[in-house]
């Protein structure tokens, strides 16, 4: 690839749609090589998993000649400011571990194995590295560069993306607040969860294009060819949807989250750290609402309700499992994904 950051992204797979990482299952080799043989491009999910398994997924898609795709990674952040309210949330969580059948998890901190992961990645070159819950340091990003790789970080806000910018990032994916799943701010502040008062989507791609000239792919709540055609419209040189994707036949997301998709029971999202300790947007259900006075605590309260999550999934009960999903949900087809991604590139014609 040649020219611009601009130019390299448009020339990555000649539509202008990413399939989003969606960490803990949803993101498969399968989507993501249907996404590539589709002219777009797909994202492997690092997060939650060792490197090995990141490269055997990645030897996968390769395997199925699949062209240009991106692997996702975390940025690791700092352990819980306040071990006793870590304490008092797992406390509060004994009843419905007790119901389900387990006890909570371990609240532990941990890396995500981040520095096997950087390894990884500096070895296997994939086109495109991306970052979400922080910026990786210049010498990261360099590196990363210098063998090929364009460097793609998560920015919820102006301050963010002039921050990744500084570091050298190829890329910026410019997260509004409709997005599901985990909120990709660099930091996890106290308080509660920012679900109101950001700018929406369309007003943050201006606030973000203000403040540096990088290539901008938007991400939230794109879930059809007219929320393609506005973020384009607002500057984007490409859109990121996930959500529009859960239900596909090459989505691993669990049997039941896409249900409840379309389950008329599930009327809202809400963005919450009851189920991770970070704030993330997913269907309001039993478990959200009991549950919305999570400390900030992330890895911790993720590795404390992973066994309730995964008990509620066994039992195929919705009301216990962490649904998470953007604004425009009802717009999840389980149509194949090349059906998908030819749908919401009409949006850019």
């Amino acid at each position: 690839m040649t020219g611009s950051p601009a130019d390299r992204v448009r020339q990555l797979g000649g539509l202008p749609v990413w399939v989003a990482p969606m960490a803990g299952g949803p993101s498969t080799p399968g989507l993501v090589i249907a996404a590539a043989r589709s002219g777009a491009i797909g994202f492997l999910a690092g997060g939650y998993k060792p490197a090995e398994t990141m490269l055997a997924e990645i030897n996968a898609v390769r395997a199925a000649g699949g062209p240009a795709f991106g692997v996702n990674v975390f940025v690791p952040g700092e352990p819980a400011r306040d071990p006793d309210s870590v304490s008092a949330y797992v406390a509060s969580l004994r009843d419905d571990a007790r119901l389900l059948g387990v006890a909570p998890g371990e609240p532990s901190w941990d890396d995500d194995h981040w520095a096997d992961k950087i390894t990884m990645l500096m070895a296997c070159r994939p086109a495109v590295a991306s970052f979400t819950f922080g910026c990786p340091p210049a010498g990261v990003v360099r590196g990363l560069q210098e063998g090929g790789t364009l460097v793609a970080v998560t920015v919820t806000d102006a301050r963010e993306a002039a921050s990744a910018a500084a570091a050298g990032a190829d890329v910026l994916c410019v997260q509004g607040p409709e997005a599901g799943a985990h909120r990709g701010t660099f930091t996890n502040q106290p308080g509660p969860a920012p679900d109101r008062g950001g700018p929406a989507l369309l007003a943050l791609i201006g606030d973000v294009a203000a403040v540096t000239d990088l290539p901008l792919v938007a991400a939230g709540g794109i879930a059809d060819a007219r929320g393609v055609a506005a973020a384009l419209s607002a500057g984007a040189v490409g859109v990121q949807a996930g959500t529009a994707f859960l239900r596909c036949p090459e989505s691993g997301a669990h049997p039941v989250h896409k249900a409840a998709l379309a389950d008329p029971r599930f009327t809202a999202t809400e963005v919450t750290r009851a189920f991770s300790g970070r704030p993330a947007r997913a269907l309001v259900n039993k478990f959200l609402l009991e549950h919305n006075g999570a400390p900030a605590a992330y890895p911790e309260i993720n590795n404390t309700t992973r066994p309730l999550r995964a008990a509620a999934a066994a039992a195929a009960d919705p009301g216990q499992m962490s649904l998470y999903a953007g604004v425009g949900f009802r717009s999840a087809s389980d149509r194949p994904a090349a059906e998908i991604i030819e749908q919401l590139a009409g949006g850019a014609r």
